[in-house]
């Protein structure tokens, strides 16, 4: 099982980075290696999506249940899809700029950890390098994101 595991300090709020992940509708619009992005259900706590990849002429999909605590964590789990295992967990830990007044949160701390697997021999020789480069750049494409979205800070 390979592990992604990457943090990275912002001057966006934990609630705006939470927005950004769980806004799934959006990743085709920054993150170039997905083509489609569905959200199949809404729950209370979260949703279950459909992402459809492209990278270096390998497609796929996969879906998950994703599991949300409001503007503290997403958990996402694999449903469906080529891999044998699939996990993630990101985390956004309040933080605030110095001499900001007490109790003001204007920054945070975004925590990103994955595990995954790809189920068979023939697709891991083919899936396991395509993914490898869209999780070890999921993190920088949400940073872009933020800045597009909110503006530099």
């Amino acid at each position: 099982m390979k592990p992604v595991k990457k943090s990275v300090l912002l001057w966006y709020s934990p609630q705006e980075m939470y927005r950004l992940v769980t806004e799934v509708e959006q990743y085709p619009q920054f993150l170039p290696w997905c083509d489609e992005a569905l959200v199949l259900e809404r729950r209370e706590d979260g949703l279950t999506a459909r992402l459809h990849l492209s990278f270096a002429g390998v497609q796929t999909h996969f879906t998950t249940r994703n599991t949300h605590r409001e503007g503290e964590e997403v958990r996402v789990e694999l449903v469906e899809g080529p891999f044998s295992h699939l996990e993630g967990d990101w985390r956004f830990k309040p933080l605030a700029r110095p001499g900001t007044p007490p109790g003001e949160v204007n920054a945070c701390k975004v925590l990103f950890e994955m595990r995954y697997a790809i189920a068979s021999g023939a697709l891991q020789t083919v899936l396991t390098p395509v993914f490898d480069k869209v999780a070890q750049t999921f993190v920088d494409r949400f940073v872009a994101r933020a800045e597009q979205v909110y503006g530099p800070r």
